[in-house]
């Protein structure tokens, strides 16, 4: 993997350990010799990240919508910064620069950013590997939420199984290096309309 996109929140939460594993990330992927591919922000985790990555001498390309440099949180210091029209076109130009993607904790914006991804995977639009880092078992009710989906005959587990998760940033990396995406032939088959 060379450039690993990771979607997160525009606040730090309220809990230490989101900041500080965000951080820990942007370090780990600068050692890695991985670059960052991000919302192109510089604040709450989005800049922590961005800021770690920079400080380790990684790469560091940020991806943000115009509306939002005018309201003056776009970072100035990164390796790239691509400003875009609007939200589609930075989730589409993040997809194309990216190998891989990866959620920290955030809000609607984050969860919204990495299911439009992981349905790109489901429809085979792409067979880059999608991860959940579960800081302080943020993604615990989601992660349940995509089991019971299964369950409940909404989701095949063979598409859950394209959502890794784990706990230890580094581990999820080695995974994620090693995904291979499934082949699944339909999504729905006929008797199941």
């Amino acid at each position: 993997m060379k450039r690993l996109c990771v979607f997160c929140g525009s606040s730090v939460g309220v809990r230490p350990a989101y900041r500080l594993e965000a951080q820990r990330l942007g370090e780990t992927l600068a050692r890695r010799r991985i670059g960052l591919v991000y919302g192109g922000g510089r604040v709450g985790l989005m800049g922590a990240l961005a800021d770690a990555a920079l400080a380790a001498g990684g790469e560091v390309i940020g991806v943000i919508p115009e509306a939002l440099v005018a309201r003056e949180v776009g970072h100035a210091g990164l390796t790239d910064l691509h400003v875009v029209p609007s939200m589609h076109e930075r989730k589409a130009l993040m997809a194309s620069l990216a190998d891989g993607f990866m959620a920290l904790p955030g809000g609607s914006g984050t969860l919204e950013e990495f299911f439009e991804i992981v349905t790109w995977a489901l429809l085979g639009l792409h067979s880059k590997p999608c991860a959940l880092l579960d800081v302080e078992s943020y993604f615990d009710p989601l992660i349940a939420l995509l089991d019971h989906a299964v369950i409940e005959g909404f989701l095949k587990i063979e598409h859950r199984r394209m959502v890794l998760e784990d706990t230890d940033a580094e581990r999820l990396l080695d995974r994620m290096a090693q995904y291979r995406a499934p082949v699944v032939d339909k999504l729905i088959r006929k008797d199941e309309t």
